[in-house]
């Protein structure tokens, strides 16, 4: 009983307990565990190691990185029903859950790497004829044009007027009085009819239930009081079918993005907005940085898609 006594000792630390259950889901770098867990390497390591020393994980390495699993079962006692009393009680367990499906994405997502690649290169350089403007144009080339589409905190409505051209019927929801004003004046000046501008909060908007099949919340987000309902709310507006796209900041330390933007949230962890999307009912999650401002202090893109089961 050597062994189980002391495999129980170990498993009194809520933090070794997480490990193994994020292990028991999937083999994990020291670095993946780190951005899990937001805690440092010599604090993760540690404990791995007194997991290792007791037989609880084994480890294996992979160039310059060392890959954590759990040790066979045959050479372990049953800890599954304690395992299974954690993942119920401890109050992490289901954020870290969410963060591990993100880090398992960025692991396999080559698209990810592309645009962490690309992060913070893209418009140095002068390049003829690349502005985001014209990158918008070409991307909303791909929405069907029988689309429905809603601009959550749409302020004055340049991504709505935009959609506009090419979709047929775009409504721009903002709780500016005068942002609304100016949008709606825009577009008549432009000649957009089926560019409809309403006043309203992103967390209750005032658009039908099941009505359309596109929502976008560009750099909205973060002015929500409360974030996980305005993403909610936008399931609500959605058919079945229909996609969310949600472009933010990730989180951030620029304090100062309180006073000068009127910022409620400094952004957003890609985990938070996962685990926010697959409760509001959203299936095909993807989350990804996508791009980083050269200067300081440096902020991130974040951009997350999903579609309504």
């Amino acid at each position: 009983m050597a062994n189980l006594i002391e495999s129980l000792a170990l498993l009194a630390d809520s933090t070794r307990l997480r490990l193994l259950l994020l292990l028991g889901e999937e083999e994990l770098s020291v670095v993946e565990l780190q951005e899990i867990l937001g805690m440092g390497q010599s604090r993760i390591s540690n404990h791995l190691a007194q997991l290792r020393q007791a037989g609880l994980v084994r480890d294996r390495r992979s160039g310059k990185n060392i890959y954590y699993a759990p040790a066979g079962r045959d050479s372990l006692p049953d800890l599954e029903p304690i395992l299974k009393a954690a993942r119920r009680e401890i109050a992490e367990a289901e954020h870290d859950r969410t963060a591990l499906k993100v880090a398992v994405q960025k692991r396999n997502d080559r698209t990810r790497e592309y645009f962490n690649k690309l992060a913070g290169k893209f418009g140095r350089t002068y390049c003829p004829g690349r502005t985001w403007e014209a990158v918008a144009h070409f991307l909303f080339l791909l929405v069907p044009q029988d689309t429905v589409a809603a601009d959550l905190g749409a302020g004055e409505g340049t991504l709505s007027q935009l959609l506009a051209k090419r979709v047929r019927k775009v409504i721009a929801v903002d709780n500016s009085e005068k942002m609304v004003e100016f949008g709606a004046k825009l577009a008549k000046e432009h000649g957009l009819t089926n560019l409809e501008f309403r006043l309203g909060d992103i967390e209750n908007p005032p658009i039908d239930p099941g009505s359309v099949d596109l929502v976008l919340l560009s750099q909205a987000l973060h002015h929500a009081e409360h974030p996980q309902a305005a993403i909610a709310a936008a399931a609500k507006l959605l058919r079945k079918g229909g996609r969310i796209v949600v472009l933010d900041l990730l989180q951030h330390q620029f304090e100062e993005a309180r006073e000068l933007y009127a910022d409620r949230w400094l952004g957003f962890g890609e985990a938070d907005l996962h685990g926010w999307l697959e409760k509001a009912g959203f299936s095909g999650i993807e989350v990804m940085t996508v791009a980083r401002e050269p200067q300081p202090p440096n902020l991130q893109t974040l951009l997350a898609t999903g579609v309504k089961n």
